[in-house]
């Protein structure tokens, strides 16, 4: 995308709440598609060259004489992003909100015992097919795959190209190429899983004393591979054309289905109610997303609109003049559905299922442990996971802008947008860590402690999130750093070998610290595991893919994470002060932000400096 760094920079800096630097950039005017196609600015494009695609997709006008420029206003991409920033920000509020609710109702129906693992043992597929269908996998394949066929789109409504020979729309094109095969697969792999759970249920945890319900639970979680994919198309094809509601929107669906689905069954199906939840909450995710797909699919009106021309002129040459194939060399080819590529999807899948394996490690360890030790994992991982999703909110955001900006070959904006996500990330994950370390048993108390979930349960809940927290900061790197490797749509195995070498001191140290320190154990291999990933990952970002300054950034980091060690040391006791654990979290709440912003700013960590100073000028602006 042939954009102005500071539009883009200020445009998704408004929707993080930050303020980015200006910087000046290429001449082009930005190029911005709403929830429509996108449109990419090309040399010797003007303003008015850039014609209306999808739904929303106008460039920022320039000055004219006699109409002034708004004064730091953003164009249209600005307000996108910062209308999709909030959306997004608002529903995964109230998907992870649900996501409690849910947690909620299963530890007061099951409690922490064998009926409880036994689920989880089962709710193994569809984390593994959230990470490999949603989180991970389909997005770094698809939305690079869908940004390339809407840069083409643009450019053949501009005349810059021709469509190809047949005259399809490119977006149609990649999703006749890609739809109809990967949903074949997906039905074959969701009935090969149900017919497998027996054996599946024995290589996952060995130690289960009664594997006959996670068997039953896992024949009906099985489904959650045909759905998950299915739903993590859709959102893939959906962000890429900067339509970011519906997406975020699938995880309220599919907790309210499972929600709902435990409550009315629970008497009568006991834990399989929950799996049966499970599998109609896949199926909320798709229908909550088919109809802003189903709008968003090129028609047959618009091939009609814009028809392969029989004789193409000639691209201009860098000199002026015109001549065959001129001026071709600077424009990325029509996308050929990388989907279907082996050397694409192999490293992809690889590096999802090595992430995955980290959940994969610690469940097979711990059904050697008592009754319980995985419930008190599972809980733990999920109240120490809402940092780290809203920490990656606005990299999912801006990944489409990333991946657009490094197909039209603007690395230098890429790599500035991803510095910026990196810190932004690690700041809001560092200082939620820093609360969950303080205030832990507060937390679990008030989620969890009731019913069936014991004080019991709670004090050991509560101590292992506090070892989980200590890598939150790298599962968040991690999902930021993935990201800026696949933009290109290019085959890489870096990020899979880094995730590899991770894997491999996550077991290597969680089979030896289990013996001594149990449960605990499990969960400090997990945090040094995935740290080791994390400085892989940026150490090879910085050297192989954009051109990222990685010491500032480490340096950034490092600062932060000072920041929120003091912040946790000094809210830690003042929570336990209180006997009642809802005051506790509260003081909590109010000391542990009010330490860390003060450490930052001791230590000069630019980013809370930069984050006070947007939030006083929106205060003020408010005034």
């Amino acid at each position: 995308m042939r954009a102005r760094d500071a539009e883009v920079r200020d445009a998704t800096a408004r929707g993080a709440g930050m303020r980015d630097a200006a910087a000046s950039g290429a001449t082009a005017p930005d190029a911005t598609a709403g929830h429509g196609a996108g449109v990419a600015a090309l040399p010797g494009r003007t303003a008015a060259s850039v014609r209306q695609e999808g739904v929303l997709a106008c460039p920022c006008p320039p000055a004219r004489p006699g109409r002034p420029a708004p004064p730091g206003g953003p164009g249209p991409l600005g307000r996108v992003l910062a209308r999709a920033a909030a959306i997004t920000a608002l529903l995964t509020a109230a998907g992870s909100l649900c996501g409690l609710l849910r947690d909620q109702t299963l530890a007061h129906l099951f409690g922490a015992g064998r009926d409880s693992d036994a689920f989880l043992v089962a709710w193994t597929v569809p984390e593994t097919a959230a990470t490999l269908l949603i989180e991970d996998a389909m997005a770094l394949l698809l939305i690079p795959a869908f940004s390339q066929a809407l840069s083409a789109r643009a450019e053949a409504a501009d005349g810059a190209r021709a469509l190809p020979g047949d005259g399809r729309d490119p977006v149609r094109a990649l999703l006749t190429a890609t739809f109809p095969r990967l949903f074949g697969a997906l039905a074959c792999g969701s009935a090969l899983l149900a017919l497998g759970a027996p054996l599946l249920v024995r290589l996952l945890a060995p130690g289960l004393a009664a594997p006959a319900p996670a068997v039953a639970c896992t024949r009906l979680t099985a489904l959650t591979v045909l759905t998950f994919g299915t739903a993590g198309y859709l959102s893939a094809a959906l962000r890429a054309h900067r339509s970011f509601a519906a997406p975020a929107a699938i995880y309220v669906a599919y907790n309210l289905g499972i929600i709902g689905t435990t409550l009315a069954l629970h008497s009568a199906w006991g834990v399989r109610a929950a799996a049966a939840g499970v599998a109609l909450g896949g199926v909320l995710m798709v229908l909550v997303q088919l109809p802003a797909f189903v709008r968003q699919l090129p028609g047959r009106e618009r091939r009609r609109h814009t028809p392969p021309p029989p004789n193409p002129p000639p691209a201009p040459s860098p000199e002026g003049g015109e001549g065959e194939g001129a001026g071709e060399s600077s424009r990325p080819p029509l996308p050929h559905s990388p989907l279907l590529g082996l050397p694409l999807l192999a490293p992809v899948v690889c590096f999802a299922l090595g992430r995955q394996s980290q959940v994969l490690v610690e469940r097979f360890l711990g059904s050697s442990l008592p009754a319980g030790a995985i419930s008190h994992l599972n809980y733990a991982q999920k109240v120490a996971q809402l940092p780290m999703v809203l920490s990656l909110m606005i990299c999912t955001i801006t990944f489409p802008v990333v991946a657009r900006a490094v197909a039209d070959g603007e690395t230098a904006t890429a790599g500035h947008r991803v510095e910026r996500d990196l810190t932004l990330a690690g700041l809001v994950v560092l200082l939620g860590g820093a609360y969950v370390i303080a205030c832990a048993p507060q937390i679990i108390e008030i989620l969890f402690q009731r019913g069936a979930f014991t004080a019991a349960d709670t004090a050991a809940t509560a101590s292992v999130l506090r070892v989980y927290a200590l890598g939150l900061l790298g599962h968040s790197l991690v999902g930021a750093l993935i990201r800026p490797f696949f933009a290109a749509a290019r085959p890489t195995w870096y990020p899979a070998a880094a995730m590899a070498t991770g894997l491999l001191i996550t077991v290597v140290t969680g089979v030896c610290a289990v013996r001594w320190w149990g449960v605990h154990g499990i969960v400090a291999a997990n945090a040094a595991g995935i740290t080791a990933t994390a400085l892989l990952l940026l150490r090879g970002l910085g050297t192989r893919v954009l051109a990222l300054d990685v010491r500032r950034v480490a340096a950034g980091l490092g600062r932060l994470v000072l920041a929120a060690a003091v912040a946790a040391a000094a809210g830690g006791p003042l929570a336990a002060l209180s006997a009642s654990p809802l005051p506790g979290a509260a003081a909590g709440a109010l000391l542990v932000p009010a330490v860390f912003a003060g450490t930052a700013l001791a230590v000069r960590a630019p980013e809370v400096r930069q984050l006070l100073l947007a939030v006083k000028g929106k205060l003020a602006h408010v005034h």
